[in-house]
Parts: structure tokens; C-alpha cells; sequence
């Protein structure tokens, strides 16, 4: 039986990773048995610069912490080691990162995930990471707001030069 010092730590563990997972716009489950520490740590940076908070998990802590919540289906899902990418500024991030790094790594394996509170399957974590990220989909609105604006700038010029030749003759 562990003592009261140590189920006082995993009952602080489970109510922090309940806090987190309540608070994110997205997270994905993924094993990520038979990585080296090289591929790991590659992985554990490129999270990091995206903002995603990148964790490996004891399955209890994940099951605890998703037990009476509207994530309990994800316990079906705690097999094998675990780790968690979540974050709770970009909804896309995190699948697009564990989709990428597991192209990447044929070892490393999406579970599950969660994007604004609905649970998604390994397929879905994978065509959420399909979609572009906000910066992408704002450049191409600008980008496109650009042309349009340079066509309309061509068609008024070509206008004005008319009416001066126009008036020239």
C-alpha cells in the first residue's frame, strides 16, 4: 500500500493533468515505445516552439484524470506506454505534430486525440492534422485579398488611361 505522502503526490499529479486536459482546445494520446532518445528529443523541441506541452503519463494518472469527465472514453485507449501533446492555444498543433513525427518515426503511434471537446479516432487525429494552421488560412486570405486588390488597382488604371487618350484625341 503506498503511503500517504505518495497518494497525496499522484492525487496532486491527476487534479494538475485534469486541470490541463479540461483546459485545452486539443491533445492527442500516442505510444511512443521503441524511440530513441535522439528521435525524443527532436520530437519533445518542435513541441515546444509550438507551444504544445508534451508529456509521458503513468495510464492510472491519464485514467483518473479522465474518469467523470466527458473524456472517460479515452480509457479504452491507455494501453501500453502514453504520452500526451496538448495545448491550449492552437486546436491543430498537436495532431499536426504527432501525425508529422510519426510519418517520421514508423515507431511512434497516434491513439486518440481531443479537439474542442469532442474525441477523435487515430483517422481522425490524422485528417485534423490535414488542416492548415490559423496562419496558414490567414496568409492565403491575404494573399488573396492582395491579388484581388492588385486586379482591381490594373482594371481602374486601365480605365483612367482610357479616358486620357480619350481626351488626348
Amino acid at each position: 500500500m503506498p503511503s500517504e505522502k505518495i497518494l497525496q503526490k499522484k492525487k496532486a499529479e491527476v487534479e494538475k493533468l485534469s486541470g490541463k486536459l479540461s483546459n485545452a482546445q486539443a491533445f492527442v494520446l500516442a505510444d511512443y515505445r521503441g524511440l530513441t532518445v535522439e528521435q525524443d528529443t527532436k520530437m519533445r523541441r518542435a513541441m515546444r516552439e509550438a507551444g504544445v506541452d508534451y508529456r509521458v503519463y503513468k495510464n492510472s494518472i491519464i485514467r483518473f484524470a479522465v474518469k467523470d469527465s466527458q473524456y472517460s472514453e479515452l480509457e479504452e485507449h491507455l494501453e501500453g506506454p502514453t504520452a500526451i501533446a496538448i495545448s491550449d492555444t492552437d486546436p491543430v498543433a498537436p495532431s499536426k505534430l504527432i501525425a508529422q513525427f510519426a510519418k517520421e518515426y514508423e515507431k511512434l503511434e497516434i491513439k486518440a486525440g481531443m479537439v474542442e471537446g469532442k474525441i477523435l479516432d487515430v483517422d481522425g487525429v490524422k485528417e485534423l492534422a490535414q488542416t492548415p494552421s490559423r496562419e496558414e488560412l490567414l496568409a492565403r486570405l491575404i494573399g488573396s485579398l492582395q491579388s484581388s486588390l492588385y486586379g482591381l488597382a490594373i482594371a481602374l488604371n486601365a480605365i483612367v488611361e482610357k479616358q486620357e487618350q480619350a481626351q488626348e484625341a
